[in-house]
């Protein structure tokens, strides 16, 4: 796919420079520790893990990430030359949450398509 080397450099950046929230524990020498984890593809042909007699026919990263910034993550990706930005289409759950909120770019610009509860709602019943 035609920007499968953006997220390439994407997991690389999540792996080895990415930042992590002000709460997460700094290393030996008390720097603030980077890197929260990589993106790998779900949607291999060689590895099929979907239901269906067929293989998607797009392109599926996903990944677990530790401490991630959420902020930082989300300024990358928009500083990322996506070469179909309209295709580009970020899930993402935060700790201790138990919904996604979708972001995707439309007119240039980044928009989150699934707000988050008011911060009162119980996470169980947040929708």
């Amino acid at each position: 796919m035609a920007d499968h080397g953006n997220v390439l450099s994407l997991s690389d950046w999540l792996e080895r420079d990415a930042p992590r929230r002000a709460e997460a524990v700094p290393d030996v020498y008390r720097n603030q520790a980077r890197g929260v984890g990589t993106l790998e593809t779900l949607t291999d042909p060689e590895a099929n893990h979907w239901g269906g007699w067929k293989n998607p026919e797009c392109e599926v990263w996903a990944g677990a990430l530790n401490h991630a910034d959420l902020d930082a993550l989300l300024a990358q990706l928009r500083a990322v030359p996506w070469r179909y930005p309209q295709q580009v289409q970020v899930f993402l759950m935060d700790q201790e949450e138990s919904y996604f909120r979708l972001y995707m770019f439309r007119d240039g610009t980044w928009h989150q398509y699934a707000p988050p509860p008011p911060p009162d709602a119980d996470d169980q019943h947040a929708w």
